[in-house]
């Protein structure tokens, strides 16, 4: 069997969804494989750091994806930054319901396993958060926040917006992405108060 670019792809969609799905200790790499529908060696020959390899190269694929989500969500500077923030966390919501409360996003839950036991991941996951953070922060400075108050802001944003998804998927609940919805609104509207 050849292998190609193209097995290497399935198996990266392959682990991302197992992270997501099962998490990171509970996935193994002849799953991801058979998942994947790749030649066992074949995740060695594109991942030859194994597992953590594939990890690092799961979170930040996954962390470009919602990066690039980010901005088209904040795209247009002439919306209204309280309003545009409730409107991304209310998609999140859905998104979670319709994948029945499973994590729609592998970052997570790697960082909420592996932060204290591996640095490579630990660090991977950080480099994403702080590109959303960063991301947020540039928008949020586009409708006039100071630039400490945007990065501030969008810290907070993230932060809610994580910490919703856990106690969502918990509770088989979106009502807590919805509470954070109206607490990040508010958030930001106050920022912009500030300055």
């Amino acid at each position: 069997m050849r292998i190609t670019g193209d097995t290497r792809q399935r198996i990266v969609t392959a682990a991302t969804e197992l992270f997501r799905r099962q998490g990171y200790a509970a996935t193994g790499m002849k799953q991801i494989v058979s998942e994947a529908g790749a030649p066992y060696g074949s995740a060695y020959h594109f991942f030859p750091g194994g597992k953590a390899q594939l990890g690092e190269e799961v979170i930040r694929t996954s962390g470009a994806a919602y990066l690039e989500l980010i901005g088209s969500l904040f795209a247009d500077p002439d919306t209204d930054p309280a309003a545009a923030t409730a409107a991304a966390f209310t998609g999140a919501a859905e998104t979670l319901r319709e994948l029945d409360f499973t994590d729609p996003c592998p970052i997570a839950t790697v960082a909420l396993e592996v932060a204290s036991t591996h640095e490579g991941l630990r660090g991977a996951t950080a480099e994403v958060f702080a590109s959303w953070i960063e991301a947020l922060a540039g928008f949020y400075a586009g409708t006039g926040m100071a630039a400490d108050t945007a990065r501030d802001t969008a810290g907070s944003v993230i932060a809610l917006l994580e910490g919703s998804f856990m106690l969502a998927r918990a509770a088989h609940d979106t009502t807590p992405v919805h509470t954070a919805a109206r607490a990040s609104a508010a958030i930001v509207r106050d920022a912009l108060g500030s300055g």
